[in-house]
């Protein structure tokens, strides 16, 4: 009896991870509750390759940033181009209402004092990731012979 081999798994190479991130928009941040579980939320975020660092914008009063400061471990999962392929990044995080912070995660913004005063009052902060270890892998489905 043969067997027959399935789809095979690959990590994915830096150009490959770079590329998620730059894409990608959405990702799943995971943060760690003080039972140690994982807490998860789909969030926007915003990737400097030239830093390392991924911005993610939320309020002060939201779960995720009151987690952060209690414990700054995350990780944010990203799917890639297909449901086989994703990319991990983890870090430790810091919470932030930096104003350049604030604009980093905004890209390009008109009125700065009007746009900082409404960060203010919507009381926006930046979780600030410094990305230590980024992974992922595929599943090829038709590998090359």
């Amino acid at each position: 009896m043969s067997e027959q081999s399935g789809p095979t798994p690959r990590s994915l190479t830096s150009k490959e991870l770079e590329q998620i991130l730059r894409e990608q928009r959405f990702g799943v941040l995971a943060t760690v509750k003080r039972s140690g579980h994982p807490a998860m939320s789909t969030v926007s975020y915003r990737w400097s390759a030239a830093e390392r660092v991924i911005r993610i914008s939320t309020t002060a009063d939201r779960l995720k940033a009151r987690q952060v400061r209690n414990d700054p471990r995350i990780a944010l999962h990203l799917r890639g181009d297909d449901v086989w392929s994703f990319a991990v990044a983890e870090g430790e995080a810091q919470v932030t209402d930096q104003p350049e912070e604030l604009l980093a995660f905004a890209g390009e913004v008109d009125d700065i004092p009007a746009f900082l005063e409404q960060q203010a009052r919507e009381l926006r902060v930046i979780i600030k990731v410094s990305v230590s270890r980024l992974y992922g892998t595929a599943l090829d489905i038709n590998p090359a012979p």
